[in-house]
């Protein structure tokens, strides 16, 4: 029998949980008594449901993964979890974990990752809890991780329970007087079999290999080094009969083998090159949890994250899932550029625009009202679970292009020419000093609600913008009525074009400011989208003081 020790502790300040949970660099959750901590404010955050209860554990591979599921083995069984799910070697994708939670229906799961954000000692760890729904932890729920971690003193747990996480199987530990069990299970047969369902795999196997009337649709898969190798490999390898050459990077490696896995063309580059110079129809990339995804087509023609959740949402029919389930409304986040607004018109589909945070799309699918869902930061998904999910994403699009037999440059040509496109841009000036990009923030807002900004004409490179409405976005959400205030500052020109400033809070480290460009165009569709922002790009420099205020020339990263 093993016995339960209570260990005093002291609070650390700043472990408030951003948009996706604590992230901060892995030196820092490597303080004593940090992890701890943290672990035991998000059990305490859900006490009143905790004895008896079943979790779920994984993580995206990333360095500290395994030594924290240890720790959250241990901590589970001294407050009296009664069983976990424990992905086979920590390793569970994000949108794995949220549909496991679903699937056992268990009371939510911790996902140990940092997302995006480069791995390592040196860099980058993260923690977050998924409640009942699969979803990311509401606001409500975060706000009381935080205030437990102000004011913990003490934490349970089972120091003698020692688990074998490399290997599928169930141990059974006795803890005073009751069981606590730890179940092992395979990292990617569950989610495996749910794409199964919501798929055609057949029709997708035939795509790839080939036919009579058509020859191989030659593929690109880039797991990043992150979580999505394995599902890669079982997917696209075994299910659908592609061939090694058609993977790149599918071991998962603690530091993404020194790679930022970021799915966009600065980060996944190889994966850009490689499908220009190569001999593909198409590629796809996915970060480090397997939430996000790149979509490019032949000679890496790409495909915006906004353009790409328009596409799908006009081709949904293509896909089984949908078929059977019916198709509700539509959603973006505020700085995603419109284009699937016009979709869900012609449809006459609601749509919801919602501040940034997949967890704002939860209430929405969990009311029957939402189907398709995404962000431009390369999120798409949809009610099949309650995380973005970047397989999920490139499986949709196979889907659609082997229903039509159209190339991904001939699926957007035709979706602009029939619903015009939304130019679309987003610079990142990432780790900048905190303290000049938040009093930036607050410059911008008194200039934006000054008197007679609104109706104020902005130009450059001779074209003219007169602003039409300027707010810090906040948001009611049309189920439960809670209100998310300062989401982001944006001014919207009476073209319809668009400026969005916004901090983020994805990051570990300083700030990072993003600046979001967006422009209709109903008829000119086939332009360079950097040439055509460029105006718009000048005046929002102008109107920010941007790069007086970041010190910066240029962004780090352009999408």
């Amino acid at each position: 029998m093993s016995s339960i020790v209570t260990v005093s502790t002291n609070p650390y300040e700043g472990q408030k949980p951003g948009t996706s949970g604590l992230r901060k660099k892995v030196k820092v959750f490597m303080q004593e008594n940090y992890t701890e901590n943290f672990i035991q404010s998000i059990l305490d955050a859900n006490k009143e449901a905790l004895v008896g209860s079943t979790l779920v554990v994984g993580g995206d591979g990333r360095y500290l993964v395994k030594e924290v599921v240890d720790k959250i083995i241990k901590i589970s069984a001294g407050n009296g979890v009664a069983k976990l799910l424990v992905g086979q070697n920590g390793i569970l994708s994000t949108p794995a974990v949220s549909h496991i939670i679903r699937k056992y229906q268990t009371l939510g799961g911790i996902v140990l990752t940092a997302s995006h954000n480069p791995g390592g000692i040196n860099n980058d760890f993260g923690i977050k809890f998924n409640c009942s729904n699969g979803g990311p932890a509401p606001d409500g729920t975060t706000n009381d991780i935080y205030r437990l971690t102000t004011d913990i003193t003490e934490y349970k747990i089972v120091p003698d329970i020692h688990c074998n996480i490399d290997e599928v199987g169930v141990s059974r530990f006795k803890v005073g007087e009751g069981e606590f069990v730890v179940e092992v299970i395979d990292s990617v047969k569950d989610y495996v079999e749910y794409m199964k369902s919501i798929f055609d795999f057949p029709k997708i196997k035939t795509l790839l290999q080939g036919s009579e009337l058509r020859k191989p649709f030659k593929v690109l898969i880039d797991s990043m080094n992150g979580v999505t190798g394995p599902y890669v490999r079982r997917i696209f390898l075994e299910e659908l009969g592609a061939s090694m050459g058609s993977v790149r990077r599918v071991t998962p490696l603690e530091d993404f083998g020194g790679a930022h896995p970021d799915p966009n063309l600065t980060y996944a580059a190889d994966l850009v090159n490689e499908v220009k110079n190569g001999d593909f129809d198409f590629g796809a990339a996915f970060d480090g949890d397997g939430d996000r995804n790149m979509i490019i087509g032949r000679k890496a023609f790409f495909v915006t994250p906004s353009d790409s959740l328009a596409v799908l949402a006009s081709q949904l029919e293509h896909i089984p899932y949908f078929r059977s389930s019916g198709v509700k409304g539509f959603a973006r986040s505020m700085p995603t550029a419109a284009a699937v607004d016009r979709v869900a018109e012609a449809l006459g589909k609601e749509m919801f625009q919602v501040p940034t945070g997949w967890k704002y799309f939860g209430n929405l699918m969990d009311a029957g009202r939402l189907s398709l869902c995404g962000e431009e930061s390369f999120g798409t998904g949809s009610d099949h679970v309650r995380e973005k999910d970047g397989l999920w994403a490139a499986l949709a699009w196979l889907s659609v292009l082997a229903a039509t037999g159209k190339s991904v440059e001939e699926m957007l040509v035709a979706h602009w020419q029939q619903y015009g496109r939304n130019y679309f841009t987003r610079y990142d000036y990432e780790e900048c000093p905190s303290d000049p990009c938040n009093e930036m923030m607050q410059e911008l807002e008194k200039t934006m609600t000054s008197p007679g900004f609104v109706g104020s004409q902005h130009s450059a490179a001779g074209k003219s913008y007169t602003v039409a409405l300027a707010d810090n976005f906040s948001y009611m959400d049309p189920v439960d009525r809670s209100v998310a205030m300062k989401q982001g500052l944006r001014i919207v020109f009476e073209d319809g074009s668009r400026i969005v400033v916004r901090l983020s809070g994805t990051g570990s480290s300083g700030a990072t400011v993003r600046l979001y460009i967006d422009s209709y165009e109903a008829k000119d569709v086939l332009g360079d989208a950097q040439q055509m922002l460029q105006p718009l790009i000048q005046v929002a420099l102008d109107i920010s003081k941007l790069q007086q205020y970041t010190g910066r020339d240029a962004p780090t990263v352009i999408t």
